[in-house]
């Protein structure tokens, strides 16, 4: 086929990309000459590529895949063409990838080339998936802005003056810019779903273990979860089925009954379905966002779900306890970066190995890492772990108590998935604490190790906000066939609030 090829490539569904690939309408090879354009014109203005995998090299794998695809299509089997074959992603630089620097946006891990790569990139590149960058982050996942990044800020596409949200914020902005057609992110107390709200995209933080973490850079390792973003709750699906399952390389990840997740859907749309709106998660939003998310909720009863206030009356600690825990197991995880197995070292001009050590993660570290690892490291100290960590763990405890409860009253759990719209670049990170305040409609969700979903649900003066479903651990498929009929049921609405499309950005 000609690489002039005039089909309109913008803004392409998974589903739609595949059926032009398995029609022969379009190669492997045009839809990722068409990407890496794209991602050349964009990036310098919303800046969130870290490293970009060869290009050579990625124009070869193409072009085997089309090979591939073609000979699967003469020979009378297309329905053996992966829904992902051929179509090109990106990942946030959490992720291992061998033969393409990782860094996780810190100078500590500057230069770093992995001989390895993580298992949800191996599972990809086995379905014929093609990776064409590593994206921007908080460094080592720590913040809700990625203004934390060591290297550069990235900026909101919906407006260039705004934050995309955080830590995951390069891989929402690339999805929103039409800069590949999914991404990978991780989402340890929100890094997937903030982000997505942010930019009008959707993400989706499955089950905790129901994703391999094994290749992935750790920040809190009983809280980190790996997932899409994507455009539509579809493509999250399909991207999900690619990546779950068990892993002999990492021992948390867990069994599920189904994993056809790109199958997930609801015969009736929302009719019938039990929702609990989270009724501390209504309180401290101004009327602007509480008219947009009650447009919402009106939604969904007009479509036939039968929506219900659910009380969880843990939330109200879950953000505390959020920023105990997580800081404990950062102090614990960083404590491998120390300048002499790989890495920015200090060596060559420090005094002895002390200096070193501590030289080393001075001019590596920068200051977020650095606070999370002071307050994990104080409050795992003695005198300290029962008053701070323990408790911690015990509110944990009740926050898992009261999403069981409420799962048994209801098929989903919603609420919004931020406060409010995309702040402004540099307005919040002079103020730890104002910028944790992102997170607490987010947290919860990792802490109780549930599934959750962030859905593009309307605008406030331009900006997307969005819609977060939760449902019970191993739910996906209920989460999934409800955030599909949402999807399915604005679409055909033609509804301006709430719309799974917002406007996309001009760039």
């Amino acid at each position: 086929m000609s690489d002039k090829n005039t089909t309109n490539l913008s803004y392409l569904s998974i589903r739609q990309a595949h059926d032009l690939l398995v029609e022969g309408k379009l190669t492997a090879s045009e839809l990722t000459k068409y990407y890496l354009a794209r991602l050349a014109e964009i990036d310098p203005k919303i800046q969130a590529v870290l490293a970009r995998v060869d290009e050579a090299a990625v124009l070869k794998r193409a072009a085997d895949i089309d090979t591939q695809i073609t000979a699967k299509r003469k020979t009378g089997h297309p329905e053996k063409i992966h829904l992902l074959e051929g179509i090109p992603y990106t990942a946030k630089d959490m992720f291992l990838t061998r033969g393409t620097a990782t860094t996780a946006a810190s100078k500590i891990l500057e230069g770093f080339m992995p001989p390895y790569s993580a298992t949800v990139i191996d599972r990809l590149e086995a379905v014929g998936a093609i990776l064409l960058a590593k994206v921007n982050q908080d460094e080592f996942g720590h913040g809700g802005s990625t203004e934390n990044s060591a290297y550069h800020p990235t900026h909101n596409p919906h407006d260039l003056k705004r934050v995309p949200g955080g830590s995951s914020g390069g891989s929402a902005a690339v999805v929103a810019a039409d800069v590949g057609l999914f991404s990978l992110g991780t989402d340890t107390g929100g890094s997937i779903r903030q982000p997505a709200a942010f930019c009008g995209v959707v993400g989706l933080k499955p089950t905790y273990g129901v994703v391999s973490r094994y290749g992935v850079v750790a920040m809190a390792s009983s809280l980190d979860c790996i997932g899409p973003i994507a455009r539509s709750a579809d493509d999250a699906s399909i991207v999900l089925e690619a990546i779950a399952g068990r892993d002999p390389h990492d021992a948390t990840t867990i069994e599920v009954d189904d994993y056809q997740f790109s199958r997930s859907t609801s015969p009736d749309g929302l009719k019938g379905r039990k929702i609990g709106l989270i009724a501390e998660y209504l309180e401290g939003l101004d009327d602007t966002n509480r008219a947009v998310f009650e447009e919402d909720v009106e939604f969904l009863r007009a479509h036939g779900a039968e929506v219900s206030t659910v009380s969880l009356p843990s939330l109200k600690l879950a953000l505390a306890a959020y920023y105990v825990l997580t800081p404990s197991e950062i102090s614990s995880n960083l404590s491998r970066y120390d300048g002499i197995r790989y890495g920015h070292s200090a060596q060559a001009t420090a005094a002895d190995l002390t200096q070193t050590y501590l030289q080393s993660r001075a001019e590596g570290f920068g200051a977020e890492a650095k606070r999370r690892i002071m307050i994990g490291t104080y409050a795992l100290s003695a005198g300290y772990y029962e008053a701070y960590y323990q408790k911690a763990m015990r509110v944990r405890t009740l926050i898992c108590q009261d999403f069981m409860q409420a799962f048994e009253q209801v098929d989903v759990l919603i609420g919004p998935t931020t406060p409010a719209p995309a702040f402004a670049l540099g307005s919040e990170n002079h103020d730890p604490v104002t910028m944790y305040l992102n997170d607490i409609m987010t947290v919860a969700a990792n802490l109780a190790g549930v599934p959750a979903i962030s859905m593009p649900a309307g605008e406030i003066e331009g900006l997307p906000v969005g819609l977060q479903i939760m449902a019970a651990q191993r739910g996906e498929h209920e989460l999934l066939a409800v955030a599909r009929a949402f999807e399915s049921e604005a679409e055909e609405s033609g509804a301006e609030s709430p719309h799974v499309s917002t406007a996309r950005p001009e760039l």
